[in-house]
């Protein structure tokens, strides 16, 4: 037992080092003890159910990350409170060690999921609060408080990820769980392979036996008839025996087309939750976390960099964190600092065909500046000029507020509109003109009735 309570301990000094000071205080630092260690699980002792189910929820990805280097064996962590340690000592069970009974790391991996899949590398805003906050809820009462959870959105913003999060955690705490991710046109295959055979019983065994199912992209059950009455069928059984179901879609169960009602009726039983664009600032995380993850060194790429991307590429998760492998290919392939213009030169064949698009019409944007020109009666050659007199700046930054709203055009190419200013300006005129209309009413008004003036209904 000294052997494992010594590498938690130095486990807690990296934890130390790693977590703001606040957290390592809360959460870690009353842990001292480790219990036992069992079928290679190392039980750790937390004081109280709100500090165990923290870092179960948050910290156990990252601990048994810091335990792999530690030990030539696969072992993990599990968390139990001082309350259930005692309950234990009271019943005579001494602290113990004992070999596994199976292949831990088979077993681990028979959820078919993607590890670095975990809440702790969700990345949480406003766009997919209510779905990280069901999803983590789900995973801590599996086949309880959401059955089903149906989680949509448009392509890129994290769906599958979340979606396998709850799978993770899941196994996490018991690896024994049996956790299933299927692609739904995996799922169509496997079915139409097995009738061709008269296989029916291995199909059935292998999705019915499962206690969480995890069914991503179920608008491709489209058009599958008999793969629909299949999966109805399936998710009777699971559903009746409180088995905990997870869907992903990208839309909502009532827009699903040509997929049979009864079945999109039971999608809506539990909860249905969507993730939407993430704003600018959840995007600007969202590359330092991602950034963190692929180089361990957040400060790599300055602010400014960081901020050019999180600009230009708006549209989806992927195409975000694709954005930034590239900028740090090319810059570390050429070694070129990290600076704008040369993430300007590394993107620019993605950026292109974004700038093309149909959704960059001229008129339209015209429309708006001359529509805020007389409105605030001044030229439109004031508008855009650069001069800084607050008689301009102001409707100068409401434009901008206004193309950024009802177009959701990029800061960089909005810029071009206003004598090429550079996209942090057009930031910071966005984000001041939404503080404006939180705080006085005046501007709330103007801006409505603008929208309204420009064609927005």
């Amino acid at each position: 037992m000294e052997k494992y309570s010594k590498i938690w301990e130095e486990i807690k000094e990296e934890l130390e080092k790693d977590l703001e000071e606040v957290v390592f205080t809360d959460i870690f630092e009353p842990v001292n003890t480790v219990f036992k260690v069992i079928n290679n699980y190392i039980y750790i002792v937390a004081p109280n159910d709100f500090i165990k189910k923290r870092i179960e929820m948050l910290y156990l990805k990252k601990l048994n990350k810091y335990l792999k280097f530690k030990l030539d064996d696969l072992h993990k962590f599990r968390v139990m409170t001082e309350e259930q340690a005692s309950e234990e000592l009271s019943d005579s069970r001494s602290y113990s060690i004992t070999k596994p009974e199976f292949g831990i790391e088979n077993k681990y991996l028979q959820g078919n999921l993607n590890a670095s899949y975990t809440f702790d590398s969700f990345v949480v805003g406003n766009s997919n609060r209510l779905a990280y906050t069901s999803a983590i809820k789900v995973a801590d009462q599996p086949g309880v408080v959401a059955n089903p959870l149906y989680i949509f959105g448009d392509v890129g913003l994290g769906k599958t990820h979340l979606m396998q999060c709850v799978g993770n955690y899941i196994l996490e705490g018991d690896m024994n769980k049996k956790v299933m991710y299927v692609k739904t046109d995996q799922f169509v295959e496997e079915y139409v392979r097995s009738a061709s055979k008269k296989k029916f019983e291995e199909f059935n065994q292998k999705y019915r036996d499962v206690e969480v199912l995890l069914i991503d992209d179920i608008q491709f059950l489209a058009k599958k008839e008999k793969s629909q009455i299949e999966f109805f069928k399936l998710f009777e059984i699971l559903h009746g025996t409180q088995k905990q179901i997870v869907i992903t879609s990208d839309r909502s169960a009532g827009e699903l087309k040509d997929v049979m009602s009864r079945l999109t009726s039971r999608f809506e039983w539990g909860v249905t939750v969507d993730i939407n664009r993430p704003e600018l600032n959840h995007r600007i995380k969202i590359l330092k976390k991602k950034l963190t993850a692929e180089t361990s060194d957040a400060s790599l790429i300055p602010n400014d960099v960081i901020e050019y991307i999180a600009s230009v590429f708006d549209n989806n998760v992927r195409e975000l964190e694709g954005a930034l492998k590239r900028v740090l290919f090319y810059c570390t392939a050429f070694n070129l600092n990290f600076t704008v213009k040369n993430a300007e030169a590394a993107l620019e064949n993605l950026v292109k065909p974004r700038t093309n698009g149909n959704f960059l019409n001229t008129n339209k944007i015209n429309n708006i500046l001359s529509i805020v020109s007389d409105y605030y009666r001044i030229s439109t050659s004031d508008l855009i000029s650069k001069k800084r007199t607050s008689k301009y700046v102001f409707p100068r930054q409401v434009s901008m507020y206004l193309i950024k709203t009802m177009y959701d055009i990029p800061y960089k190419k909005i810029g071009t509109y206003f004598n090429n200013r550079d996209h942090s300006t057009v930031m910071h005129s966005v984000e001041k003109i939404t503080n404006e209309i939180e705080m006085d009413k005046n501007v709330k008004r103007d801006v409505e009735k603008l929208k309204i003036k420009c064609g927005e209904n």
